[in-house]
């Protein structure tokens, strides 16, 4: 039977709690990303005012420019556009763990400990609490493609340690020429185990293919 409460006659979140238990440790890392960008903006701006105050000009002309680069030019927006997006993938499968049972009974929801760009969209590193497990995930793909505003999403599990899960949003078709940073450069495809069959790589064809004789 799925694992999906959807495809059950009983649904499971019928003895769930509603999720929140986390701790302000936790809630501080979901959101790591704004407040390393408001420490940023705020620096900056400090810098800026100290250096206007004492009439040196040219680190204001430097930073201003510096930030200014990625507007100008279509890398520039398209690394930040991406990154904007890893961002709100991240809080939208958090979303998803907290309206669904992909949470344990104590409220706690699967960490996401890294979401970076990919060719196709992006890739999220999550950490499942006990109780919680890939195919979990797996059963919700299509409330998680629905929530990221995505295509479709994969579920892959690590060989060794099936705590770890990637969640792969495929937004758009594969740009040809365009380098996939991050998560498939870190672990690499074999160390990971597709949940469905279609998305396991095709075998290696270039070693001897050993037929077994029949009669």
């Amino acid at each position: 039977m799925s694992r999906n409460p959807r495809n059950q006659m009983y649904p499971a979140n019928e003895d769930l709690p509603a999720a929140g238990g986390s701790g302000p440790i936790v809630r501080l890392w979901r959101i790591r990303t704004e407040l390393l960008l408001v420490a940023a903006l705020v620096l900056i701006a400090m810098t800026l005012l100290s250096a206007t105050r004492q009439g040196a000009w040219l680190p204001f002309i430097l930073v201003s420019s510096a930030v200014s680069a990625p507007a100008v030019t279509r890398t520039g927006r398209n690394w930040v556009m991406a990154h904007v997006w890893c961002v709100i993938s991240r809080h939208r499968l958090q979303r998803v763990c907290l309206e669904t049972t992909m949470h344990t009974r104590a409220g706690r929801i699967p960490l996401v400990l890294w979401i970076t760009p990919t060719r196709t969209g992006e890739k999220a590193l999550i950490l499942t609490r006990a109780g919680i497990s890939a195919e979990e995930f797996e059963a919700y793909s299509e409330e998680i493609a629905a929530a990221c505003w995505s295509r479709s999403s994969h579920v892959y599990r690590h060989q060794q340690r099936a705590n770890l899960v990637i969640v792969e949003i495929v937004r758009r078709d594969e740009v040809a020429g365009t380098a996939s940073p991050g998560l498939d450069r870190l672990y690499g495809r074999r160390a990971w185990v597709a949940l469905r069959s279609e998305l396991e790589e095709p075998p290696d064809l270039r070693g001897t293919l050993v037929l077994p004789q029949l009669g």
